[in-house]
């Protein structure tokens, strides 16, 4: 479990630094060329991998649900969304956004068993838990809205 919550934090970070990184090439050659750019670099990177680590294994598709091969679109839409959201909000509030959504969504998914995953039964203690989450989310972007209006008033 405890490397399961390694690799989770990793990603987290991992995540918050592509979105930094797409943020800065999007202003400087726009949403789509960032979306082909970043993905296109995920393929790359992606097959290397694969293939030194998996050899030919990696190549064997066999026994997948045609619906699994959209998840490279759906990859489309998270990064121009995220791009965009980024240069809309700012980072922090549209990351904040993304966290909410990504956490109802997988309530969601989880407790109804949906594309394929183990129905797990939403308990209260998770409702309760997604709730402080949310909560916590809000806080923190009221404050820091409220601390920063204050600031600039002070300036």
């Amino acid at each position: 479990m405890m490397i399961g919550i390694l690799f989770a934090i990793v990603a987290g970070s991992f995540v918050s630094l592509q979105n930094i990184f797409n943020s800065k090439v999007n202003e400087k050659v726009g949403s789509w060329s960032t979306t082909t750019f970043v993905l296109g670099l995920g393929f790359l990177a992606s097959l290397t991998m694969g293939v030194l680590f998996e050899g030919k294994r990696f190549f064997l598709l066999q026994n997948m649900e045609p619906w699994y091969w959209l998840s490279g679109l759906i990859g489309v839409g998270v990064v121009s969304c995220l791009v965009q959201g980024i240069r809309l909000l700012g980072p922090t509030y549209a990351i904040s956004i993304v966290l909410i959504s990504q956490l109802v969504f997988a309530l969601l998914l989880d407790s109804m068993g949906w594309l394929g995953l183990e129905r797990i039964p939403l308990t209260p203690s998770q409702l309760i838990g997604a709730l402080f989450i949310v909560c916590g989310i809000m806080v923190f972007k009221l404050v820091g809205k409220k601390e920063h209006q204050e600031a600039v008033n002070l300036s």
